[in-house]
């Protein structure tokens, strides 16, 4: 096999990732080459605005409003897809994996949704796809999946995996404001977006849960088979019974394998995790992931989940290793065969929970939720009563014994139906992981 004494890379989308790349390799060129044993080209970027000022130096000549001449240039080696959103990304991933290139992309939304279709054209045509950056931003989640853990199978995987939410939760824990008020702090910082909704309500989370389950299992869940829930019904009173309880709400993301049937289940939701675990520690913009395998036992990984530098971190150890692999021939190991898992059925889903219920301050109201719990085999372990803001009602906090999604679910529908209930019903999930 010939050796390439020159790769050629193109990035496709200069913003914020794309130019944390260009400035490291630029950067740290010396160490890199040495390391690789070869030059690296930073050849072409593609962007939308030739007239905008950028915070690296390229030439005029190197770049292109056109992403897809990037992809099918035959002189480029290494095609890095940082366009974001799943219509042109596609487009741009596609052309060059069928011209037979390798292709770096951190984008979780892509995979999510075209995944399946990705890795056939790389089998297809000679491609290859590398997409560390994709989940945890620059924490190596899926070198550690695919390789350093390759021994295992994993009947649980749990984790942080979105900065913005962590951070959200982290400051209104820590100085007791409201999630409106730190939300717009977080905007104005620049760790949540205009339209914070990807974010906030899961779904962000819910692209990257999806792409572990397909690295863990073979497995890809699409978000709509997904129970899917975010942050935006937290409030001072459900952090204030943490607190209290010795636990931390996080944003998480869970995914289970049953090991007798082979069922694969994917969550997104918030969950009141025991402060004695590694991650209800981790705070502010840090994601953090546990992984329980059959023979290793848990290990967990904790890092930056997104910014430019940690998210470039990781793109450039995938283009790193696409050097390696395009010069050695040197492979990662192959991905998962794709499977068609069941997913494990919502009664097979247990747990504790918390729900939260405003209701009207009145005789009785306690005698008929417990009615309606009763009626969908949810027992209640605790009760507590706490003062509400509005006039002639109360707050009612309430935990359950063992059960299953779809008796929660029953239930919470039961509860919205009862007059003496005011607003939707808050619930939060009890971990009771054992990794």
């Amino acid at each position: 096999m010939s050796t390439l004494s020159t790769i050629n890379i193109g990035i496709c989308g200069l913003g914020t990732v794309g130019q944390g790349v260009w400035k490291h390799i630029d950067s740290n060129r010396v160490a890199l080459e040495s390391r690789l044993g070869v030059t690296l080209n930073l050849a072409r970027a593609s962007v939308r605005d030739l007239k905008k000022k950028r915070t690296v130096r390229v030439s005029a000549g190197a770049l292109t409003l056109d992403p897809l001449s990037i992809a099918t240039d035959p002189s480029i080696h290494i095609v890095c897809e940082l366009i974001g959103g799943t219509t042109l990304a596609r487009q741009v991933t596609i052309a060059a994996l069928k011209a037979g290139k390798t292709v770096v992309s951190a984008n979780k939304a892509l995979l999510c949704k075209h995944g399946p279709e990705i890795f056939a054209a790389a089998r297809k045509h000679g491609g290859h796809f590398f997409f560390e950056a994709s989940v945890a931003g620059g924490i190596p989640i899926i070198k550690a999946l695919r390789e350093g853990l390759v021994a295992n199978r994993f009947k649980l995987i749990y984790g942080i995996l979105n900065g913005t939410c962590n951070y959200i939760l982290t400051r209104m824990e820590r100085e007791g404001l409201s999630y409106p008020v730190i939300l717009k702090e977080a905007k104005e910082l620049g760790y949540a977006e205009a339209d914070e909704a990807l974010d906030v309500e899961g779904w962000d989370t819910a692209h990257k849960a999806s792409i572990l389950a397909f690295l863990a299992h073979g497995t890809w869940v699409p978000t709509e088979k997904m129970l899917v829930e975010g942050i935006t019904q937290i409030t001072q009173a459900d952090l204030s019974f943490a607190r209290e309880n010795g636990y931390a709400i996080k944003l998480l993301a869970v995914i289970t394998r049953e090991a007798d049937t082979g069922e694969v289940f994917v969550r997104v939701h918030p969950t009141l995790i025991p402060k004695t675990k590694v991650l209800a520690n981790v705070n502010e913009v840090y994601n953090g992931i546990s992984v329980t395998g059959d023979v290793v036992g848990e290990t967990v990984y904790i890092g930056r989940g997104a910014g430019q530098d940690p998210t470039a971190s990781a793109v450039i150890s995938d283009i790193a290793d696409a050097v390696i692999l395009l010069n050695r021939g040197n492979t990662h190991l192959p991905e998962p065969v794709e499977t068609r898992a069941s997913l494990t059925p919502l009664q097979r889903i247990t747990g504790r929970y918390y729900l939260r219920l405003e209701v009207k301050d009145e005789p009785g109201v306690l005698a008929k939720i417990a009615s309606a719990t009763a009626g969908c085999d949810v027992s209640i372990s605790s009760v507590l009563q706490r003062p509400s803001e509005t006039a002639g009602a109360a707050s009612l906090i309430l935990t359950t014994h063992q059960a299953n999604e779809k008796a929660i679910r029953a239930t919470v529908s039961r509860l919205k139906r009862l007059s003496s209930v005011l607003g939707e019903p808050v619930l939060i999930r009890i971990a009771d992981f054992a990794g």
